[in-house]
């Protein structure tokens, strides 16, 4: 816009220079008596009235086209449309105007996107809640409506007190697992990563699973040497390796292993949890991290399928990643790399 004004200002003093020019030929006119003379000086006063003429006529156009551009540059943004450089190798007041409109249309374009991706979470969240809370609730309405019957024998009453107590405790650990997904998915939470030793991290996410495995007779051990230590989220990062610890013990038979191995791994160190589990066929191994994901096989076990999807995100937000290798039968080896 700085050259457009000194476009407008230049104009306005080029006219003032001819006015003072016209007053000056006229004065040489009057003050030069020789016809032939005369006539060469009016003929040159019309060729620079004609330049400046054409010139002013040339600087209008320029400054039309200039508006025109960056109109059309406005209509396609504001039509969703990208716009266009219209003059890309140029070095001109236009190009510099368009790039930096250009630049303002992908930012807004990209914010626009990430809205319409956490809509799209948002929804898809909504819909998963609804649907895992309806089973639960609708079972608990049906108890209820038994239980209110006077002639209900005393060891039915005590059966469905029992299942009502499973129910509501499905939905307290399902509304607990929805809420810490939905604060990794949204941001809402935050990590505080420190260099501290793996060994404690490693302790305090096998404490959430000694019961389990005792009641299954499953064999859980460590070997992580306690001088290894790496930049994490204690908290957080015991709360990955517990859920995928908990699938292990969940899905190993009874009398089975579940045991961690830690050892450097390039850049990363490497956590590998493995279990003589029923195993995963290879073609699910991305589907069992999905937000509630269950095979068919394991429907029956008591699960919601957010444990996985809940590592990962952990994981990946500190700059890790998991990987899964498994044989049908055999077990499972999940390994969770996290930086060095």
């Amino acid at each position: 816009m700085k050259n457009r004004l000194s476009g407008i200002t230049g104009i306005a003093l080029l006219a003032g220079s001819l006015g003072l020019m016209a007053a000056l030929l006229f004065i040489l006119w009057e003050s030069v008596p020789k016809a032939s003379v005369r006539y060469g000086i009016l003929a040159l006063c019309a060729g620079i009235f004609l330049t400046a003429g054409l010139w002013i006529a040339l600087q209008r156009h320029q400054i039309r086209q200039f508006a025109d551009d960056i109109c059309e540059t406005f209509d396609a943004a504001i039509a969703g449309r990208r716009p266009e450089l219209l003059h890309p190798y140029e070095d001109s007041l236009t190009a510099k105007v368009q790039g930096k409109l250009l630049q303002y249309y992908d930012v807004m374009h990209e914010e626009h996107l990430q809205s319409q991706r956490e809509k799209q979470t948002l929804h898809g969240l909504v819909s998963d809640i609804s649907h895992q809370v309806k089973t639960p609730v609708a079972n608990l309405k049906l108890y209820t409506g038994i239980l209110k019957r006077p002639d209900l024998p005393a060891e039915k009453r005590e059966l469905f007190f029992h299942t009502m107590d499973a129910q509501v405790s499905r939905l307290d650990f399902l509304m607990q697992s929805l809420i810490k997904l939905s604060r990794l998915e949204t941001g809402t939470f935050t990590l505080n990563p420190v260099k501290t030793r793996l060994s404690d991290t490693i302790a305090q996410a096998m404490d959430t699973v000694w019961a389990k495995a005792e009641q299954k007779q499953i064999e859980l051990s460590a070997a992580c040497d306690g001088g290894i230590t790496v930049q994490h989220d204690p908290k957080w990062t015991a709360e990955a390796l517990g859920n995928i610890l908990d699938n292990a013990v969940k899905y190993t038979p009874a009398g089975g292993q579940v045991s961690i191995t830690v050892r450097p791994w390039q850049f990363y160190t490497r956590i590998d949890i493995s279990d003589t589990g029923i195993g995963i066929p290879e073609e699910h191994y991305n589907d069992v991290f999905q937000r509630f994901y269950r095979a068919e096989e394991v429907a029956a076990e008591e699960g919601v399928g957010l444990g996985l999807s809940l590592a990962n995100g952990i994981i990946t937000r500190q700059k890790g990643y998991i990987s899964v290798k498994s044989k049908v039968g055999e077990g499972t080896t999940f390994s969770v790399y996290l930086l060095s």
